[in-house]
């Protein structure tokens, strides 16, 4: 079993910064890849990022390229993913999940964290 706990998010102000953070836990030999997603009230859960542990292929959503960045730390098994220029519409809560590949399927991750909320003020 693996564990992922996500941490950061917070209530900005349009135009601000945050950093989540992703960690993961127990038998993390069996992942190579993290992923975010968010959704929003009354929405479908949908794909942010991802990257994969070995090489370092990272993935955006039309809506947070040029605005994000996701990273990671190996030997901690920890994702980061920094978001920049938010808009009120990056308003969600924002889950963090694991698996094999960093695909923007959420059918291709095995592990969820419990999310974190993010509410961007205009």
């Amino acid at each position: 079993q693996v564990q992922v706990v996500e941490s950061g998010g917070d209530l900005v102000q349009a135009g601000g910064s945050l950093r989540l953070s992703c960690a993961a836990s127990g038998d993390t030999i069996c992942i190579s890849a993290m992923g975010w997603f968010r959704q929003a009230p009354g929405k479908e859960r949908e794909f942010v990022s991802s990257i994969s542990w070995t090489g370092g292929n990272t993935y955006y959503a039309d809506s947070v390229k040029g605005r994000s960045t996701i990273s990671r730390d190996n030997a901690k098994n920890t994702v980061f993913l920094l978001m920049n220029s938010l808009k009120p519409e990056d308003t969600a809560v924002y889950y963090c999940a694991a698996g094999r590949f960093p695909l923007r399927t959420k059918t291709s991750y095995d592990y969820w964290g419990q999310g974190t909320q993010v509410t961007v003020s205009s």
